[in-house]
């Protein structure tokens, strides 16, 4: 079960998985890697706790994601809601605009037919701590671009009024 501080930051790294077989093999493995990383993976599994809404709690970790989504097992171009009549019509069209987002975000792909799983976890985690890197020195050279704006601002004021 998450703890409630897990629950309120957004997700550093959404898993999306094929099935329950990848789901407690590739995906949990890879989620308990990169949590011990000290970063925030979404799993379903791990994330969700009874009574929370299905579509609402993917959809706002799948927008919410800092870095990339990773796809075990299945491709972004196969991903598609399974409709048993029981979802709301709203609710549908969400989470399929959530799907659609997520198939051009440009993630990573495995196939854990295709290798071994501590090398996919091991690659996964490095890669996506590369990212967060990236993104964590855009968010900063964007911040100082503002405060030097905000000081540039700021000396102009004070020029005016001397």
């Amino acid at each position: 079960m998450p703890t409630p501080n897990r629950l309120a930051q957004p997700c550093d790294v959404f898993l999306n998985h094929r099935g329950i077989d990848t789901k407690r093999t590739v995906a949990s493995l890879l989620y308990d890697h990169l949590t011990r990383l000290n970063l925030r993976p979404f799993l379903d599994n791990k994330n969700m706790k009874p009574g929370d809404k299905l579509f609402d709690k993917i959809n706002s970790a799948i927008r919410e994601c800092k870095v990339i989504p990773i796809f075990c097992d299945v491709k972004p171009s196969e991903l598609r809601v399974v409709n048993n009549g029981k979802i709301p019509p709203k609710e549908l069209e969400r989470f399929n605009s959530a799907l659609e987002e997520a198939k051009y975000t440009v993630g990573l792909t495995f196939n854990s037919l295709k290798g071994n799983l501590s090398d996919v976890v091991t690659s996964a985690a490095d890669i996506v701590i590369y990212s967060l890197i990236e993104v964590e020195e855009e968010e900063r050279n964007r911040n100082q671009n503002i405060g030097f704006s905000l000081q540039n601002v700021t000396e102009a004021a004070q020029i005016i009024e001397d």
